[in-house]
């Protein structure tokens, strides 16, 4: 009877043991494949955009206060498309946008936005978030723009100031790329070149036309460029998307540091309606000495792809 009570107690051990030694199995591999569900979430190419049309309208009838009938849409574009491998990480964005508003009193159609960026930033994993890496942007404008004004008559006039690729810019350079995920990074580029393009017909004398010298298309500059981008949810239902970019020209000037700073906020009322604010603000004083800024402000037909 010991001998069988025994032989029990010993086999309901060894079952225990090895009931424990395959709990122990079943979690190290659960721990092992979680981590590489994590270690290759995103891996290879991932792929968001957002197209938007804005509406404003406004019609005045015997209003004292005074105002001016207007009709003006926007059409914007904001595409991600981002890749991700091991250690490789390949960001990538494009931002478009037109607009334009016609007014009663106005012989013309007169653009609100006209704008197309390209922003690409590869990098290789240094260590933690940080990147070794290379950045490329590219900015212009898709029509022609005016400068307005009346002749000696009162009747409206327009010149032509700028058009596609006049001014166009390419920045490009190496640097470090801190990225703790899609919606918050900074790059930092201390050998950065930058091209200004521009038709030389556009160009005066004795006045530079967008930092480029008369008769020349093109100006060269060497300096640090700096680009932060943060995206946030506000509350429920309103994100906000920051993007800041700083450059400093070590050949001329360098105390002077251009900024381009962009605010896009989108109130979601429901899957396809949003009520949208961008503002941007641009200090360049090559093109012109003091703030530049922009402020739109409607109602939205969103579309997500």
């Amino acid at each position: 009877m010991k001998k069988i009570l025994f032989l029990t107690v010993l086999f309901c051990g060894v079952g225990i043991m090895n009931a424990q030694d395959a709990e122990k199995e079943i979690i190290t591999n659960t721990e092992k494949a979680v981590k590489k569900i994590v270690d290759t979430t995103g891996a290879g190419w991932t792929k968001k955009g957002n197209l938007i049309f804005l509406f404003n309208q406004s019609n005045f009838n015997n209003w004292l206060a005074g105002g001016e009938n207007n009709l003006s849409g926007n059409l914007g574009i904001n595409y991600d498309f981002n890749y991700k491998r091991n250690d490789i990480t390949w960001d990538n964005k494009i931002i478009a946008s037109y607009g334009l508003i016609q007014t009663k009193n106005s012989d013309f159609e007169k653009k609100t936005d006209d704008r197309f960026e390209y922003n690409s930033v590869f990098g290789k994993k240094a260590v933690g978030y940080w990147y070794y890496s290379f950045f490329l942007n590219f900015r212009t404008q898709f029509t022609k723009g005016y400068i307005y004004g009346k002749d000696a008559n009162g009747k409206e006039i327009r010149t032509e100031n700028t058009n596609l690729f006049s001014p166009a810019y390419l920045t490009f350079g190496p640097g470090m790329f801190w990225k703790k995920s899609d919606n918050l990074k900074v790059n930092l580029a201390p050998l950065t070149s930058k091209v200004t393009f521009v038709d030389a017909d556009f160009t005066l004398p004795e006045k530079a036309y967008f930092g480029v010298e008369e008769g020349k298309s093109t100006r060269y500059e060497l300096g640090f460029y700096a680009s932060g981008y943060y995206k946030l949810d506000l509350m429920t239902n309103v994100s906000m998307e920051n993007t800041l970019n700083l450059y400093t020209n070590y050949l001329e000037d360098p105390q002077n540091v251009d900024m381009d700073y962009t605010m896009n906020m989108v109130m979601r009322i429901n899957r396809y309606l949003t009520t949208n604010l961008v503002f941007q603000a641009i200090y360049d004083d090559n093109a012109f000495r003091g703030f530049q800024t922009r402020q739109i402000f409607g109602l939205g037909l969103n579309y997500g792809f």
